[in-house]
């Protein structure tokens, strides 16, 4: 069995929010007395111009169509994030939209729109083993590998002949070549290991082996799918140093 060639340090969890930016400027009115017991407020900050600036908290920028709730489940120090976003709870088709967040705070479009698939029976914030629905959240995703070589991945990549499937799925299409290239999504597993390993530290009742394969036509049992090239396009643009995650679910639901 080929070795897991690791070709990147695995990226971190942290916790934390970020939203669309808004610049909020306007000229301060004078300030009124104040008396003798309370503390003298700070001057209000001059802008290059010469007028005052609003000294208020600024709202944090967020991924697009991420609601503050979910976006508060987004570590501090991601700078990409796949969003997967279907119109329902129960549906079973999605889209994939990768974004990356600028320096300045911006989260802003960087692959896709792309369709995919979720698990038959839609989505589900407690998943089960064979409930047959998609689990929703944000986790991270960085481990990869496949049945084919390594296309460029940064992720660490396992090629091995154990990601070979055969079969049919839900509507009687081939599942041949699923797993020619995956992307390890991190429920119920032990990051920085294959895809392929069976670890559950949740227990196997809570499912498992949870990733982004390429898509066979249809639904899928827990996984998301993507068209060939845009999961190669996907894998090689994720990069360990952007500790990237994966947000998925029902969009109402994102959007909270």
């Amino acid at each position: 069995m080929p070795a897991f060639v690791r070709k990147g340090a695995p990226a971190l969890l942290g916790a934390g929010t970020l939203c669309a930016a808004l610049l909020l400027a306007a000229c301060a009115h004078p300030a009124p007395t104040v008396p003798p017991t309370a503390p003298a407020a700070a001057p209000a900050a001059k802008s290059p111009a010469g007028e005052t600036a609003d000294a208020r908290p600024r709202p944090a920028p967020r991924i697009p169509g991420i609601g503050p709730l979910t976006q508060a489940r987004v570590p501090d120090g991601t700078t990409q994030a796949l969003v997967v976003s279907g119109p329902t709870a129960d549906s079973n088709t999605a889209t994939a939209v990768l974004h990356r967040r600028a320096p300045d705070g911006r989260w802003y479009e960087a692959g896709g729109p792309w369709p995919a698939h979720n698990a038959l029976k839609g989505w589900t914030a407690d998943h089960w083993a064979g409930d047959l629905r998609t689990p929703t959240g944000v986790y991270r995703i960085g481990d990869a590998g496949g049945r084919l070589p390594d296309p460029g991945a940064r992720l660490p990549y396992d090629e091995d002949p154990e990601f070979a499937i055969s079969g049919t799925g839900f509507r009687g299409e081939p599942l041949e070549g699923s797993f020619d290239h995956v992307i390890a999504i991190d429920y119920n597993r032990v990051p920085g290991r294959t895809p392929l390993d069976k670890e559950r530290p949740l227990g196997t009742e809570r499912g498992g082996g949870v990733w982004i394969h390429v898509d066979h036509g249809g639904p899928t049992q827990a996984c998301v799918a993507l068209h060939r090239d845009d999961l190669r396009a996907l894998l090689l643009a994720l990069d360990p140093a952007a500790e990237p995650v994966v947000v998925m679910g029902p969009a109402p639901e994102l959007a909270r």
